[in-house]
Formats: structure tokens, sequence, C-alpha cells
């Protein structure tokens, strides 16, 4: 598969997975599925023994391309979370050690993406935000990244999160647990390979093996059908006040 959205970047036994969709990296469906294959891939590879994703420098993605993906049909809306929730369930089930690099801003469905990973380094800035905030525009999360949220938050602290909007600068998120590591964006990477590199050092089967025991719950979330939730996603963004908002929104956007 030739990549178009994202970069792959081999060292001596790991690949650094970058997002390269443009200037602010939202995640479509070919995003998604590229994401999928990758992980699929360097799974299987043994030459890699672990992974990082990260973005460009002050920005790892805008999130989710909504207005794409609701107001291009049907047919787009079901092939774009198809391809989400099978690229969340590769990086979740990926056995080798796989750190996220949030070099910037990561807002809702990209702070879901970092959380599949085992590990998080985020860059310190007022800008360089995770968290849920989707009722800014009256809209429902999907089921599955509330799930997901709600696993590492905790579901009280998850919904009261939601409820307010909340976007947690680094330093936020690693009193709250979304993080490991708050540092200077400059040094996110090197943290991020330094991290890796300490796990690479653990012979690989015990750590497929305890990463598997210890993350039981969460790849339970991702042992599924996703058919019915695609359905109830598709029928939430094309209901006609979800459709009014984000026509607004993108109305405003070429003001």
């Amino acid at each position: 598969m030739i990549y178009k959205l994202i970069s792959v970047t081999f060292k001596d036994n790991y690949a650094i997975v970058q997002l390269d969709g443009g200037k602010v990296n939202q995640i479509n469906s070919q995003m998604a599925q590229e994401l999928k294959h990758v992980f699929l891939t360097l799974d299987k590879d043994e030459s890699v023994r672990g992974v990082i994703l990260s973005g460009r420098p002050h920005g790892f993605s805008a999130g989710l391309d909504i207005v794409n993906i609701a107001l291009g049909g049907k047919e787009k809306a079901e092939e774009f979370w198809l391809s989400y929730y099978e690229a969340i369930q590769a990086m979740i089930r990926f056995s080798k050690p796989f750190v996220c690099a949030i070099t910037g801003y990561a807002p809702a469905g990209a702070t879901i993406l970092a959380l599949c990973a085992d590990y998080r380094v985020m860059g310190k800035g007022s800008k360089h935000v995770v968290g849920m905030h989707e009722f800014k525009m009256s809209m429902k999360v999907p089921e599955i990244l509330c799930d997901i949220y709600a696993y590492h938050l905790g579901e009280k602290l998850a919904w009261e999160a939601v409820q307010q909007m909340k976007l947690y600068t680094s330093d936020e998120a690693l009193a709250v647990g979304l993080i490991n590591e708050s540092v200077d964006i400059e040094k996110v990477l090197e943290h991020s390979e330094g991290h890796l590199k300490q796990m690479l050092k653990i012979h690989t089967p015990v750590f497929k093996e305890t990463k598997c025991s210890l993350r039981k719950n969460l790849l339970n979330l991702v042992d599924r059908d996703f058919t019915e939730l695609i359905k109830n996603d598709v029928k939430n963004l094309s209901d006609p006040f979800t459709q009014k908002v984000i026509q607004n929104f993108m109305n405003n956007l070429k003001k």
C-alpha cells in the first residue's frame, strides 16, 4: 500500500509513523485506512519491535474531518466510520510497544488515536490540547469514543469533562492521567523515543503477554462488530439539526 496521508520512518528496530495529511492533519477515511494498514503490517514485521505515532511540530491532528463526513452522504459516512473504528481496533490490538508523541493540538477524534497507545508524551503550549469537546457543536460523542475516554479517565470524570467541553493542556492532561509526560514541544519526539527504547530492552514475548493481560478491558471495547455503531453514528450525523449546525460551521469558516 502506498501511503499518501501518513509517512513511515524506520529506525534500527522501531518505526515512526507520522500523520501527514495536510495543514491540520484532519482524519478522513483514507488516513484511517492507512493507519489501520500500517499498524497491522508493523505488528507482523519481526524487524520492527515498536512504534511511535506522531504529528508535525505544533500540530498533531485537528481531529475528524467532520464536515466532509457529515455532508458527504450516507455511503461516505459509513465508509469513514468503518475505517476509523478498524484503525482504532488495529492500534489498540497492536501487540508491541506503542508510544504516541502528541506534538500539538489533538482534540476529539485525535485524542482517541493517542489513547490507543501504551504511553503518551505531550508538548507544552496553550493551544496544545486534548479532550472531547463535541458538545460545542451539540454533537453526540460516538459510543466507542466514550468508552475509550472513560477507560482512561473513569466514567465520572469523563462525563464531567464532556459536559464542560474540557480541553486539557499537557500539564492538565498529565494531572488527570490522559498522558504520561508533559515536556517542551521540541523534546516530545526525543522523550518518546527514550521511553520506547526502554521498552525495547524488555524481552518481546514478556512485553506482549503482559500488555495483553493488563489491557483486557480496553481490548474488549474494540472486540466487537461495528455494524450497529456505524448505523447509529450515521443516523446522528444525518439528523437535520446536526446537518444545519455543521453547515453553519462550514459557512463561518469561509467568511
